[in-house]
């Protein structure tokens, strides 16, 4: 199993402590306020509801969506609905993608965004993340459309995981996800803080996502994630009043980490810088209780995200000014 930013249990067991600040993931720290929810989205089957495809539609821009069990069910069933193909997949980046191709028959490469212009047309699947996870690399939506076009000829795929990509709309392609060749998946978890809905979408042509709703099978998206999420997507209040905040705690973190020197790129729910000794890095943050996402593979790194409040934000500021001083 690839292991993933939010184990705080094993970072309690080892380090024998309970007040943790969890900076490990890219998750909103002050998500969508799930309300109580109407006996039917309990004791019901989860039939699809279409209001809810309808509203994400409708903030995603996008013609047609997927409901699914989080983009994760997406990623590990869409190589599934490919015979073998040569697979090229943005490095580095979120690693359930090349660990889910490289299952199924298919012949993986793993490539630097820099070098993905060269690799388009050296492969029949492309994945990118955008932004991508944990670097923050964008790639602009018309080079996107464009590379979707040269694979779509060929009868090839250009999947793009927007995961984090609702605080960077104009960076998004799903407006264009009916078009043969181009797969967006979209997360309800990162930008609404509701990673524990497990609901992500997916944005394709209609052939295609009625080949993975077959694959994937019936009642996929628990009644409860179609009821809290349609709510979620319909509350602009709360969208606009929230894309205001992130961005300023983006600011915020970008300047703190500023203030000590380190340059960090990323997206308002997260920062990530390349470092020298990123074992010694989280090990210091760890001692003093917070936990930070640690990369040492594809790239040696560290990827913070948010502080929830004011003591957590003054609790990191701690920990840099004292790895400063070591």
């Amino acid at each position: 199993m690839l292991e993933h930013g939010g184990n705080l249990r094993a970072a309690a067991q080892r380090y024998g402590r309970d007040d943790w600040v969890d900076l490990s993931t890219g998750i909103n720290p002050w998500g969508y306020p799930a309300p109580a929810l109407p006996p039917d989205a309990w004791h019901r089957l989860p039939e699809p509801d279409p209001g809810l495809v309808a509203a994400a539609c409708a903030w995603y821009r996008a013609p047609a969506l997927l409901p699914v069990a989080g983009t994760q069910a997406a990623i590990q069933a869409l190589p599934r609905l490919r015979p073998p193909s040569r697979v090229v997949v943005a490095a580095p980046s979120y690693a359930e993608h090349a660990h889910h191709w490289g299952r199924h028959g298919h012949s993986l490469r793993q490539v630097a965004y820099a070098d993905l212009e060269q690799a388009v047309d050296t492969c029949e699947v492309l994945v990118v993340c955008n932004p991508n996870n944990p670097t923050g690399a964008t790639v602009p939506a018309p080079q996107l459309r464009e590379w979707a076009a040269r694979l779509a000829r060929r009868g090839g795929w250009l999947v793009v995981d927007e995961a984090f990509g609702d605080t960077a709309p104009g960076l998004s392609v799903a407006a264009d996800s009916d078009q043969p060749g181009l797969i967006v998946l979209r997360s309800v978890g990162k930008f609404f803080g509701l990673a524990g809905l497990r609901l992500g979408f997916v944005g394709a042509h209609p052939a295609l996502l009625a080949e993975l709703a077959d694959l994937l099978g019936p009642w996929s998206v628990s009644g409860p994630a179609q009821t809290v999420a349609r709510m979620a997507f319909e509350d602009r209040t709360w969208q606009d009043r929230t894309q205001t905040r992130l961005l300023l705690a983006g600011e915020h973190m970008r300047t703190l980490l500023g203030a000590h020197g380190i340059a960090a790129s990323g997206t308002p729910l997260f920062h990530w810088w390349p470092h020298a000794r990123p074992e010694a890095f989280h090990e210091h943050l760890a001692r003093q209780g917070i936990w930070c996402r640690l990369f040492t593979q594809a790239a040696r790194g560290i990827r913070l995200g948010l502080p929830a409040n004011d003591d957590e934000w003054r609790r990191l500021a701690r920990a840099l000014e004292n790895w400063s001083e070591g």
